[in-house]
Formats: structure tokens, C-alpha cells, sequence
């Protein structure tokens, strides 16, 4: 393909797909740099959120429930919560090591799969290659847990519109 062509080529691309690129400024949902620029504007690479596109603050936030694994000393919790800044708080801990997305119905699961490290019938456990493994995929990729949670709370907002 000669150069010309490639250049027709590329400019339907950009106008039909996008061309991904650096946000002007960082998203106003989730806080990503990544955006696409289309030629009717840009969005959120992370979270498809429009740039530009300003926040209902009467809505309530969307529920996002997560299913949490934190450490404390050598024990690992496993609980579920639609609030996971509050209730992390109320919890002595020393890291949060993933999260997981679900409600009590996984949380229920991750407790029978792990059955066997559990600590008396508390959501407790013995740390396990089992567990540190499933963690570990968990937190496969992801710097911090808490930039995960909010990405699936802006990737909430932008579906509900």
C-alpha cells in the first residue's frame, strides 16, 4: 500500500475507531489518563466516561459489590461489602491484598473453597498456597486494589448512563 493510501487509510480509522491518546485532562470518573479521541470528542480509554460529560450529583452512587482479602498479622480475611472504604475501616488490618467483584453469593464460595484454611467459623483463614494463588491472580496487573474498585464504580456510572 502506498503512503496515500495508508494515510486515507489511517484517517478512516481514526474517525470510525477512535485514536487512542493522553486525556487533556484525567477522566472525571476514574481519575485515567487513557483516553480516545473520536472526532466528536474524547473518552475515557478506562472507563468509556465522555470527557466533558459532568456528574449527576443527585443520583446516588451505583452499588459495586466486592468481595475483600485483607491481611492482618498472618490471617486472611475474606468478606463482602457494597462499601469497601467503610467497611475496611471498622477492620484492623495491615493490607488490603484484592478484590474481587461479587456479593455474598462468591463470598459464600471463596469460604467453601477455602474451607480447609478457615479458622474456627469466622471469614478468617491460614494463609495457603491455595489462597495466596488465588489472591495472587486476583491482584494480577493491578498496582493498588483501591484504582481497581474505582474503575468498576465509574464503569457502573457510565453504564447507568
Amino acid at each position: 500500500m502506498c503512503d496515500a493510501h495508508a494515510a486515507i487509510v489511517l484517517e478512516w480509522a481514526d474517525g470510525e475507531i477512535g485514536r487512542t491518546d493522553l486525556l487533556p485532562t484525567p477522566c472525571s470518573l476514574c481519575g485515567s489518563r487513557l483516553g480516545v479521541r473520536h472526532p466528536a470528542g474524547w473518552s475515557c480509554a478506562v472507563c468509556e466516561w465522555r470527557a466533558g460529560d459532568v456528574l449527576d450529583g443527585e443520583l446516588p452512587p451505583p452499588r459495586v459489590d466486592v468481595v475483600y482479602y485483607i491481611r492482618f498479622e498472618d490471617r486472611i480475611k475474606i468478606g463482602t461489602t457494597a462499601n469497601p472504604r467503610q467497611r475496611l475501616a471498622r477492620l484492623w488490618h495491615h493490607d488490603v491484598l484484592a478484590f474481587e467483584q461479587g456479593d455474598r453469593i462468591v463470598e459464600r464460595r471463596r469460604h467453601e473453597q477455602f474451607a480447609a484454611d478457615r479458622l474456627g467459623r469466622s471469614e478468617w483463614f491460614s494463609p495457603s498456597r491455595e489462597l495466596g494463588e488465588h489472591v495472587a491472580a486476583l491482584a494480577a496487573g493491578v498496582d493498588d486494589p483501591w484504582l481497581r474498585h474505582a474503575r468498576w464504580v465509574s464503569e457502573a456510572i457510565a453504564r447507568r448512563g
